[in-house]
């Protein structure tokens, strides 16, 4: 998970791009922690999706089979 210090580290490194520019090492560092927030980012919002239930306006359940499969393997919502 991306602590505060990460983002205000990404930050820090975005604005001193826009206006001074980076070394090397800073670059490569930036580059670094940026894969690191979109790999965490990609992992909560699977874990996100995959605890979803979907429900039409008459409450029948029509969560793509797909996501069902996931579900069950993961026993989320009963699925059996």
């Amino acid at each position: 998970m991306i602590n505060d210090e990460t983002i205000a580290r990404i930050n820090e490194l975005a604005k001193k791009k826009k206006t001074v520019g980076l070394t090397d090492a800073e670059a490569h560092e930036q580059k670094v922690l940026r894969e690191e927030y979109i790999s965490s980012f990609r992992s909560g919002m699977r874990h996100h999706i995959e605890g979803m239930k979907v429900v039409d306006p008459e409450g029948n359940d029509v969560t793509p089979e797909k996501l069902k499969e996931i579900q069950k393997k993961k026993g989320l919502h009963n699925r059996k």
